[in-house]
């Protein structure tokens, strides 16, 4: 179980889905080098690259922010009994360690204020619904979803040329209960929770900045999935819809956070998945902490 952290005077705690060797890392990061990789090679195993299979660790996770006056979920992982035939590990699941972990950390579907996207991957939307009685159906029936609008738009013009499943079964049938709340990427929820447009990784994709009058913490979605991306800021992932625009994104964000000190909470790096950047380089080091 994840420990709870607090940060300036919110309480957070991390729901960890699966932690799984999930992909080759030449496979996960295109422009990856044979000899890039062997250098660092010695740093990322065991924790961040799997001896056993040499594929790169990654933990599939949501964050929930308690804030002196709300609850929020941010990002819902992968969820139970979706056809993903693309993802065998994530296909039909109908695993109890989502909500076990929600549970461990003190909290029912119920007390979930809001749920907020980063962006509308398989992985960061699985558990906005659940299948009751043959119906898709949000899964925390007091909680308004906030969807960046300019995120939503890119995936309801791709579903209207082509069915797009992960939206057809987790993201339509909350706007249909009329859940939605569409909002700008720099939409600010309270005054503890602002939105911040970190686009690349997909068109609309939001990184949420933390705390009262400054940025104590920031959520990172998948502008980065792995430390050798910030050693190697200009390494994009294979599903960035504009990997130039990623790697743009990736170094501004390390730039501005780097020097700050802000507690970098990612997600998909190995636990404890926090960390403060420095300088390596013209790259820079996740140090991880435990908060």
């Amino acid at each position: 179980m994840s420990q709870p952290f607090r940060v300036g005077d919110l309480t957070m705690h991390r729901i960890i889905e699966q932690v799984i060797p999930f992909s080759l890392p030449q496979d996960f990061l295109p422009s990856l080098t044979d000899a890039v990789l062997a250098a660092n090679r010695g740093w990322m195993e065991p924790t961040d690259l799997d001896p056993a299979t040499g594929h790169l660790v990654l933990c599939i996770q949501s964050y929930v922010v308690r804030t002196p006056h709300f609850t929020v979920l941010v990002d819902t992982c992968v969820g139970n009994d979706k056809d993903r035939p693309r993802f065998p590990a994530w296909n039909q699941r109908r695993d109890t360690a989502y909500m076990a972990a929600l549970a461990q950390a003190g909290l029912r579907v119920e007390d979930i204020d809001y749920v907020m996207c980063t962006h509308m991957h398989v992985d960061h939307v699985g558990w906005n619904t659940v299948l009751r009685d043959g119906r898709w159906v949000p899964t925390f029936p007091n909680a308004r979803y906030v969807f960046a609008e300019r995120e939503f738009a890119h995936w309801s013009a791709a579903h209207s040329r082509e069915p797009v499943p992960v939206y057809a079964d987790s993201v339509l049938p909350v706007v249909e209960a009329g859940r939605a709340e569409m909002v700008s990427d720099t939409h600010a929820l309270g005054d503890h929770i602002r939105l911040t447009p970190t686009p690349g990784h997909t068109p609309g994709h939001v990184a949420l900045e933390l705390g009262k009058g400054r940025c104590e913490a920031v959520l990172t979605g998948d502008l980065i999935h792995t430390r050798l991306q910030a050693r190697y800021p200009e390494l994009s992932m294979r599903a960035d819809v504009d990997p130039v625009l990623s790697a743009i994104t990736r170094r501004a964000f390390l730039e501005k956070h780097h020097d700050a000190g802000t507690l970098c909470c990612t997600s998909h790096f190995p636990s404890p998945s926090t960390m403060r950047l420095s300088r390596w380089g013209d790259g820079f080091r996740c140090d991880m902490v435990e908060p």
